[in-house]
Formats: structure tokens, sequence, C-alpha cells
């Protein structure tokens, strides 16, 4: 009896444990349907698009940096295609032995493993580091051949931009450059490689309109990340074009005439202010930039005599000398200190307290009125003009001319210069003006500064009429015309056309009329058109009473950093000025025999290929001619 109790008990346990383990089981198998149910009904569309991203890679594609042409469109800046290896550090286990191949197939100098261990080191790690640009086919290969020992390693083609102007057009256009750590802004495309993005100049200035939006591929991968095909492809939206206001043939011109000097060069359309030619020497090319400089490169620019880097034309700081002098006389007019007839005695110095101040032509000019003060430049016939009209009248003309202004131009670094009046002294120095520095200040000496462009403005609107043209590079983006082109754009700055036409006048007659500083500078007969301009040479040191007494000497006979500035300001035709250019030659000597040619040459080519007023490019050019008829001979 006992037994069959126990064998009782014995079957109601097993049975409890039975049905636990059948409940259990029920559990099991209920709960793993309803993960199988969530996984492939309710999150089914999740995870087929995981297993998609796992074997679809999507890359961005940089998109074509927009070109920058010429006014007759042609290309200034523009990109070709570069052949590349990159790595990816992700995708290998050791960088430096993956480098380490590389280099026995493709050398790498000390400088681009440091390159591409900074980038490294700030780029995620499947972001593609360019290690070397501009393969050839061979090398290309070679990398191919030897794939499998380059784990991380690929090959692509990207585009390299490409200045066919080189050191013609360098402070203007400027250059590209990598990305900073500066520049990263959460932009996804500027940590593509090979990407770059505007340093300087007009690449700098329309970086935004230039660069683009990038494209995307859809590419298959295994389960390494190898790419076995790609899915889908859409590109990006290319970078829009930017046609700039120069003449290529003119600014060519205008740099190959200021080579192997300190100087700059400018040319206008007096009408409408676009910028025709802008040279500045020494230069650089800007094709170095691209693919990255070296440190040593960098140093030899940086020390270089002349400071090539610098946009003389917009940063160069200079006394506009005897240049400024019609400024002076339109503030004269205007305050009826002197009128155009009345003669002022030149003997050769003014006497001002115990001071003397002297004119650059021993002995004087005589009596001479406006006209032949302009036209021979005498310094004492300024000296009186300016005490009598004081240095804050003079500043206030200066102003409407644009000197002492910042120019409103698109170019980084362009300096407003200096235009000083009694307060701007008492606030900067802490002193009172004195009138000696008002004499020194008529002949365009003393604190002004100004620059090479701003001169060039002065003189556009002293010959077209008196309108505010504003400089500008930028003629059109992507086809569509900017700025206003019509000398009614611009607003008049208030001086009586009788003034204006006497300064045109005795510029005139500086370039023209025998006695003229420029008379040897005239433009050839065959140009069919004459030139208006004034000379200037600025010292650079103050010269001694010694000095003057024995004699000056020829500027070759003294040491460089001694010499003058030479300077120049024209415009032509006289009949119906249509351009302004302006040139300064640091250290050159004198205006007249240094700075005066040089304008003469650039405003004949000016005239010859008269880019305002073409559509298409002309050719021949005046200097083209030239060069073939002395070939001839």
């Amino acid at each position: 009896m006992a037994g069959f109790k126990r064998e009782q008990s014995r079957r109601a346990v097993f049975k409890r444990r039975m049905l636990l383990v059948g409940a259990g089981q029920v559990a099991l198998m209920g709960a793993l349907a309803g993960r199988l149910y969530q996984i492939q009904t309710i999150e089914g569309d999740r995870y087929a698009a995981l297993a998609e991203e796992n074997r679809v890679s999507v890359r961005l594609l940089p998109p074509p940096r927009g070109r920058l042409l010429d006014r007759f469109g042609k290309p200034l800046a523009t990109n070709r295609q570069n052949w590349r290896a990159l790595l990816i550090a992700e995708r290998t286990d050791d960088v430096a032995a993956t480098l380490a191949n590389l280099s026995l197939i493709v050398p790498l100098t000390e400088v681009e493993r440091a390159r591409i261990e900074r980038e490294l080191h700030r780029r995620r790690r499947f972001v593609p580091v360019v290690v070397r640009e501009s393969l050839t086919w061979e090398e290309m290969a070679r990398i191919e051949v030897n794939a499998p020992d380059l784990p991380g390693i690929t090959t692509d083609v990207g585009q390299s931009r490409v200045y066919p102007g080189g050191e013609a057009f360098a402070h203007v256009i400027g250059y590209v450059a990598a990305p900073a750590q500066a520049d990263l802004d959460g932009d996804p495309m500027l940590e593509l490689p090979g990407i770059r993005v505007g340093r300087s100049g007009l690449e700098r200035e329309h970086d935004q309109v230039l660069r683009g939006r990038a494209g995307t591929a859809q590419l298959e991968v295994n389960v390494v990340g190898r790419v076995i095909r790609e899915l889908s492809r859409e590109e990006g939206t290319p970078g829009q074009d930017v046609t700039t206001t120069l003449d290529a043939g003119l600014q060519r011109l205008a740099a190959e005439r200021i080579a192997d000097q300190t100087a700059a060069a400018v040319v206008l359309d007096v009408k409408n202010g676009e910028v025709l030619a802008m040279a500045s020497a020494p230069s650089f090319d800007p094709n170095l930039f691209d693919g990255g400089i070296s440190a040593a490169q960098w140093r030899a620019w940086t020390t270089a005599h002349g400071a090539p880097l610098i946009n003389k034309a917009v940063a160069g700081l200079y006394s506009p000398g005897s240049t400024f002098k019609m400024v002076v006389a339109l503030a004269a007019l205007e305050a009826r200190a002197v009128t155009p007839g009345e003669r002022i005695v030149c003997s050769g110095v003014m006497q001002l307290g115990n001071a003397r101040f002297h004119c650059w032509k021993r002995g004087g000019h005589g009596p001479v009125e406006l006209h032949e003060a302009i036209k021979q430049s005498c310094d004492v016939y300024f000296y009186e003009v300016a005490r009598r009209t004081g240095i804050d009248a003079i500043a206030a003309m200066a102003n409407r001319f644009g000197l002492g202004v910042a120019p409103e131009i698109e170019l980084a670094g362009a300096k407003s210069g200096l235009m000083p009046t009694r307060a701007w002294k008492q606030a900067k120095v802490g002193a009172p003006w004195q009138p000696g520095e008002t004499l020194v200040h008529g002949i365009g000496q003393g604190f002004i500064q100004t620059t090479p462009l701003q001169l060039a403005v002065m003189t556009a609107r002293l010959v077209n009429g008196g309108r505010a043209v504003k400089p500008h590079l930028t003629r059109a983006i992507d086809g569509r015309l900017l700025r206003g082109t019509q000398p009614e754009d611009w607003p008049l700055i208030g001086i009586p056309e009788a003034h204006l036409q006497l300064m045109r006048q005795a510029m005139a007659a500086v370039v023209n009329e025998r006695g003229g500083t420029a008379f040897t500078s005239r433009l050839p007969a065959e140009v069919g058109a004459e030139m208006g301009g004034k000379t200037g040479t600025t010292q650079v040191r103050r010269i001694t009473l010694a000095e003057r007494e024995r004699g000056l000497r020829r500027a070759e006979d003294l040491p460089y950093e001694w010499r003058d500035h030479a300077l120049f300001v024209g415009f032509a035709p006289v009949a119906q000025p249509a351009y302004a250019c302006a040139v300064i030659v640091e250290h050159g000597g004198g205006g007249s025999a240094v700075a005066a040619p040089i304008a003469r040459d650039i405003m004949a080519e000016a005239l010859s290929r008269d880019p305002a007023r073409r559509t298409t490019p002309p050719e021949p050019s005046y200097h083209t001619v030239a060069a073939r008829q002395e070939s001839r001979r």
C-alpha cells in the first residue's frame, strides 16, 4: 500500500514537471515566434535597410570647381584630371606598414609623410586621405598590381586647379589650397579628398559660388568593404563660372612691362570702373599651391626682396607725389584760393619761417599759372596754393576722388590709405598741424598714403565728368551681368565741369606739349590717339642741404633703398577718355623717365585692344604688330 502511494506521488511530481517543462517550451516558442514576427513583420523594413547599408556604400562626389574667365571667356583658372592615391585608415591594421610598402612603389618625401600624418589625425578613419596626387599612368599601374600588399590604398581620379596665366594673374585670381582646420564648418564636402578652397584673390572672394554642390555614388561592397560595382550615381552641381572684367592680353602685357621690378600697374574703364588689368611685381606661381607648398618655398617667398605674395596694386602704400597736384588744384579752385590765370612766381625755393621748401627745378620756373604749373610740375606753385587752401579742404577734395577711403573691391587686404587732416594729427600724434606740413602735402608728400588702385580711380573720376565710379573685378556670374555699365549709373561728386576740363587740358599738355614732364612718353603716331597724364616722383628719405648744394646724384648712382619712387597716372584718348591707368615703380627714380614709358606702352595696348567696346578678343594687338615689324627689320 505504501509503495503504491509513493508511486502515485512520484507520478504526480513527474506530471507537474512535465507541465512546467511544456509550459516553458510553449512560452519559449511563443517568445521566439513573437520575436520572429517583430523582426520580419514589424521591423522588417528597418533590418532590410541595415542589411542594404552593409551591402551598399554611399559616397560623396566632389563637384568640379567653377572656372574664372577673362571678359572674353578666356580661362584664367580651370581644372584638369588628376590621378591620385588615397589611404582609408579603417581598412588597414597597420598604416605605417602600408605607407612603407607604398613608398617602395611611389617614393614619399618626409614632407608628404608629415602631411599624411596630420590629416590622418585630423580626419575620421573612414575619410580618405590623399597620399599622392598627379600620378603617372605607370605609377597607377604599379599600385593596382600591388594592391594585395597595400591594404587601405585605393586610386581614383580627381581634379586639380590650373592657372594658365601663371604669375601674370596670380595676385588678382589668387589660388586654392586644401581646407585648414578652421575651414571645417560641418560641411562634409570639405572633408573629401582633393577638395580645395579659395585662399586669396577672386578664388577667395567667390569661393562659395565656385565650390558647387557635391553629388553621390552608391557602391556595392563586400563584407570587407571592397567595392564590387557602382549601383547608381547622381552627379553634383558644378561650381558656377565667374567672368572677370580683366582682358587677358592687356593683363599679360602689363605684367611683362613691370617684370623684374618692384612695381604695380592698374588699368580702369573710366566709365564704369571695370578693372581691365591689375599687375603686381614680383609675383609667384599660383599653380604650386594646389598640391601644397613646402616650408622652404614659403620661407623663400616671405623673405624675398619685393614681397612677391603682396598685391602692391591694392595693398602697397605710397606717397602720390606730384600725381596729387590735380586734387590740390581742384580744392584751391573750389575754395577760390586761386584763379586759373593767376601767376605765382617760382624762384626755385619758398621760404616759410626758418624753413626752405625747394622746387625740383633748381633756379625755378619763373611766373606760372595753373596750366603751366601742372604741365611742368612746379612745386613752388603748389606750395603756395596749398598754403592758401588749407589741409582740411584738400583732404575733403581727396576723399571725393577715392583717396583715403576704403575701396569697395573684391580683394581681401585692399588698403584705404591715408589722407590726413588737422583732427587726425591731433588724435594720432597728439600735436597740432604745422603750416609747413600743408606745403609738403601740397606736392603729395608727408603723411599721405595711397595705393596704385586709388590713383587709377582718382584719374578715372578726373576725366569721366566727375562720376564716382568704383573699381570692380567681377563682370558676370554664371553668365549674368553684374554692376552698372552706364555712366549715369554712378553719382556725380560735385566738381564743376569747367574745373575738370582745366585738369584734363593740363594733363594732356604734360604728355603732348614741349616742356611737359612726360613729353618723351607720347603715344606712337600709329596708335592714332593722344594720352594725358601726370608724372610723380616721391622721396623715400630727407635730402640734406649739403646734398642740394653739391648737386643731387643720378638715381642709378644712389643705393637702391635711397632712390625715389617713380609714379605716373594717365588717361586716353584725350578727346574722349575711355581708359585710366596708374603705374608705380618702387625706387625706380624719376616718374618721367621710368613710370611714364611703362604707362605709355600699357595705354597703347589698351587702345589697340579696346576691350571696353569689344565682345570678342582683339588680334593682333599693337605690341604684336610692333614686334613683327621690328623682326622684319
